[in-house]
C-alpha cells in the first residue's frame, strides 16, 4: 500500500509540473485534425476523413462557404460559387454537408472562425509556456473587453442569417459601405470570402476570445498544480525524514 501512495504521488507531481505540456499537446491535436480531414479526402481515405468530420459537426456548423479550402483553385469560395453544388436541397444543411469536390478541393473541418477561436487558445497555451507560466489572469473587465467583440459579431451574424443564404445586413455590408463612403473594394464589403470584412472580423474577433480564454483559465490551472506541486513535496519531504529517522533508530539498534 506504501508503495501505491507513492508512485501515485510521483504521477500526480509529475502531471503537475508538465500539465501545461500536455495541454498544449491535447489541443494541438485538436486544432490539427480538422485540417487532417481534407488531407484524407484528398488521398482517398474517405472513411477516416467523414468520420473527423462528423465529429467536429458537433462544434461547428461547417458552412462551406465560411470554411476553408484545401488542394483547391482557391482557399474559400463565396456563396454563388457554391450554389450549384447544394441546389437541390435546403440551401443552410447543403452548405454544411458539402466537403468538397476534386475540382473545388476540400474543406477543412470547422469553419474559419473556429480555426481561429481554438487555434487561439492554443497559441495563448504556448505563449503561457513562453512566459514560463508566470502570467495572471487578467481582471473581469480586461476579459469581457477581448470576448464581447465575438458575441457581438456572432449574434448580428445570426441575426442576418435569418434573412436566408446570402441575404441579409451582414452579407452585403450596405451599412459599412454607407459609413466608409465606399471607399474601398465592393470584394470587401459583400460576402464572406478570405480578405472581406466579414471573414476579417470572424478571424479577429474568434482570435481574441481564444487567446481571452487561454489568459484567464491557464493562470487558473497553474495555480491549482502549483499547490499540488508544494503539497507533494510537503510530503515527500515528510516521508524522506520519517524514513531517516526510521534507519537511523534501526541501524542504533543493530
Amino acid at each position: 500500500m506504501r508503495t501505491l501512495v507513492i508512485w501515485t504521488q510521483r504521477k500526480i507531481l509529475g502531471l503537475s509540473r508538465h500539465w501545461l505540456a500536455w495541454a498544449n499537446l491535447v489541443w494541438g491535436l485538436i486544432v490539427g485534425l480538422p485540417w487532417l480531414a481534407p488531407v484524407l479526402m484528398k488521398i482517398g481515405a474517405t472513411g477516416p476523413a467523414r468520420a473527423i468530420y462528423h465529429v467536429y459537426s458537433f462544434l461547428c456548423h461547417q458552412l462551406a462557404n465560411r470554411s476553408f479550402f484545401l488542394f483547391g483553385s482557391k482557399g474559400m469560395y463565396s456563396y454563388a460559387e457554391l450554389l450549384p453544388f447544394v441546389s437541390g436541397v435546403d440551401t443552410w444543411l447543403g452548405l454544411r454537408a458539402f466537403i468538397g469536390t476534386p475540382e473545388l478541393g476540400y474543406k477543412v473541418a470547422w469553419s474559419d472562425r473556429m480555426v481561429s477561436l481554438y487555434g487561439g487558445i492554443f497559441l495563448g497555451g504556448l505563449i503561457f509556456a513562453l512566459l514560463d507560466r508566470r502570467l495572471r489572469s487578467p481582471r473581469w473587465w480586461m476579459f469581457v473587453l477581448l470576448i464581447v467583440p465575438m458575441a457581438v459579431d456572432g449574434m448580428t451574424h445570426t441575426i442576418s442569417d435569418l434573412a436566408g443564404v446570402g441575404q441579409g445586413f451582414r452579407y452585403d455590408n450596405a451599412w459599412l459601405a454607407t459609413l466608409t463612403r465606399n471607399l474601398l473594394p465592393q470584394r470587401f464589403y459583400v460576402g464572406t470570402e478570405v480578405g472581406s470584412f466579414n471573414s476579417w472580423m470572424r478571424l479577429i474577433t474568434g482570435l481574441l476570445f481564444g487567446l481571452a480564454m487561454a489568459w484567464m483559465v491557464y493562470p487558473v490551472f497553474e495555480a491549482y498544480f502549483r499547490d499540488i506541486r508544494q503539497a507533494l513535496d510537503t510530503c515527500g519531504s515528510s516521508v524522506k525524514e520519517h524514513d531517516d529517522a526510521h534507519r537511523t533508530a534501526t541501524d542504533i539498534q543493530g
